[in-house]
């Protein structure tokens, strides 16, 4: 089994989750720099929120407030993956989903993103209909989203692998790669040309950095 991330892994969008996020939190006031939010990417957004609320202010915040910018989060992200032309899949991602395919390896999906918006994206890459993905996990159907293990081991139920040793985690995040860690998988594969540069990856536990995921059925399946 092999698990990709979504947003910056597996599609491209030109940094919609930064925009959309950086905008849903200036509405209450809140202004923030790239690296702050790519500080929490990849972790599951109202977490991720309360997080960058509490780094500006030294205080934890209230649920609605987290709750109210959340709500105008996903309302931006919607009209984006549905209508932005920016979104795609990244070069090479189906390809190497069909490559693995081939060589009887599964396919599954994480993401910090709710369903809503994981199903967004999907219908418009047209993945749901091309035999391309096994199975798809969201952070709001686990009790724990990244760097928790959760959507590993749920992903792991629903393709039916049981050992960890024959899972891979692959990812643009420092949250990807501790999810990965922390479930014991037998690759931890960091995607340099996402949201976070090589050097950035480089500080977080992992077994491999790669450029984009169109480099991975080579490693995969050299190995096994």
């Amino acid at each position: 089994l092999v698990v990709f991330d979504m947003a910056g892994t597996t599609v491209y969008d030109g940094d919609a989750v930064l925009h959309s996020l950086q905008a849903a939190l200036l509405s209450e006031g809140i202004e923030t720099e790239r690296d702050e939010v790519n500080a929490v990417m990849g972790i599951t957004k109202p977490v991720a929120i309360a997080h960058i609320l509490t780094q500006k202010r030294g205080t934890i915040p209230d649920n609605e407030e987290v709750n109210r910018i959340h709500e105008k989060f996903l309302t931006q992200m919607f009209a984006y993956y549905r209508e932005h032309p920016d979104v795609r899949e990244v070069d090479g991602a189906a390809e190497t989903f069909q490559k693995l395919r081939a060589a009887g390896i599964k396919i599954g999906l994480d993401t910090g993103f709710s369903r809503s918006i994981a199903d967004t994206i999907l219908m418009r890459l047209g993945w749901n209909n091309a035999g391309l993905i096994d199975a798809t996990v969201t952070s709001d159907e686990v009790e724990n989203g990244r760097p928790a293990p959760d959507m590993i081991l749920r992903l792991m139920e629903l393709t039916g692998v049981s050992d960890v040793a024959k899972v891979a985690k692959v990812g643009d995040t420092p949250s990807d790669l501790k999810q990965g860690t922390s479930a014991g998988c037998r690759f931890v594969v960091g995607v340099t040309e996402g949201s976070h540069s090589r050097s950035e990856l480089e500080a977080f536990p992992h077994t491999h950095l790669i450029g984009t995921v169109a480099e991975l059925p080579k490693l995969i399946l050299e190995d096994a």
